[in-house]
């Protein structure tokens, strides 16, 4: 490595992922451009990942000399785990990874690159594709909806070339992603209360409060399986965080006169998401996700004040108008 070259750690978290770690890892130990650190978190599995984990390093010297194996007694959740590890390293930039991700190997490069034609952004999300599925999209990049919805633009389509552009996007999926450490830092890392889902749209949300902006590589590439240790996207536990989530990022961040314009908005998906979940037998793991989300208010309130006050926010209305999508359909 050259000494001008920034100082990167790769964080995985683990949660009953010995079904994909080896391959996440050897996926890793084949990057063009290797992290200078490795810290995986196992989130207290129950089916030895962390003993896997070690097993694969064992085998994985290009890795084994960069990485720190933690186990935690208790499952911490998606953000918390991650912001452990930020805290502990000083690296310049952190990447992300889930441990069912699988990253062809120019993909830590091309962020990289991606960095140095683009000083303006903090974080850079990949293009991510089904895994099994090589012409599917898994997701390129997050759409966050007037209404408060958020999704991966692009998922479950056919790979098209709008898709192959690099530009713009509202934040970053932290399944594959380059993160700007002391810009994240600055604004208060991930959210712990969110536990998982959502925690990567808040935090992209609060850097473009801050000033920052988000790109979409389309040269950085994995292979995503989604969802492996939490049921599903339509599991009970997805739906219950996810619901509950999105009522916390949108009034946590959404800034004035945004909010009060978009509130109507916000209440109307409300209503239209839960009649598709009734249909779908899903009704009372959303009903108590809005249930919580309300309970949890004013603790999302506060966070809202502190934030405005310590000067996180730091552009106009105006600037998150123009990164909002307001279509009726999902791109």
């Amino acid at each position: 490595m050259h000494s001008q070259e920034p100082v990167v750690c790769l964080v995985i978290v683990t949660c009953n992922s010995t079904d994909v770690i080896e391959r996440c890892l050897a996926s890793v130990a084949a990057q063009t451009r290797l992290p200078d650190r490795l810290i995986v978190i196992d989130n207290a599995s129950t089916d030895g990942s962390s003993d896997e984990t070690e097993r694969v390093l064992e085998h994985l010297p290009v890795l084994a000399v960069r990485a720190t194996v933690r186990r935690e007694a208790h499952n911490l959740g998606f953000a918390a785990a991650n912001n452990r590890a930020i805290a502990s390293t000083d690296a310049s930039w952190v990447a992300l990874l889930n441990p069912d991700a699988f990253p062809e190997p120019s993909w830590l490069e091309s962020l990289l690159a991606a960095t140095r034609a683009h000083s303006d952004a903090a974080a850079f999300g990949s293009l991510q594709m089904l895994d099994g599925r090589p012409d599917v999209v898994d997701g390129c990049g997050d759409v966050y909806h007037v209404s408060g919805l958020s999704w991966r633009a692009g998922h479950g389509r056919p790979l098209h070339p709008d898709h192959l552009e690099e530009r713009e996007v509202f934040s970053v999926c932290a399944a594959a992603a380059l993160y700007r450490r002391d810009a994240v830092v600055a604004v208060g890392m991930f959210d712990e209360d969110f536990f998982c889902y959502l925690e990567d749209v808040d935090l992209g949300f609060r850097l473009r409060l801050a000033g920052h902006a988000a790109r979409h590589v389309p040269s950085a590439v994995v292979r995503h399986v989604g969802s492996s240790s939490s049921g599903g996207r339509h599991s009970p536990f997805a739906i219950y965080h996810g619901h509950r989530n999105m009522v916390w990022c949108f009034v946590k961040n959404m800034p004035q006169p945004l909010f009060a314009g978009l509130l109507l908005p916000h209440l109307a998906q409300t209503i239209v998401t839960f009649l598709v979940m009734w249909r779908r037998g899903r009704a009372h793991a959303f009903l108590v996700a809005k249930r919580d989300a309300l309970a949890g208010l004013p603790a999302i309130l506060r966070k809202r004040t502190h934030a405005r006050r310590a000067g996180q926010w730091r552009v106009g209305w105006r600037r998150i108008w123009r990164v909002l999508d307001a279509g009726w359909w999902r791109a």
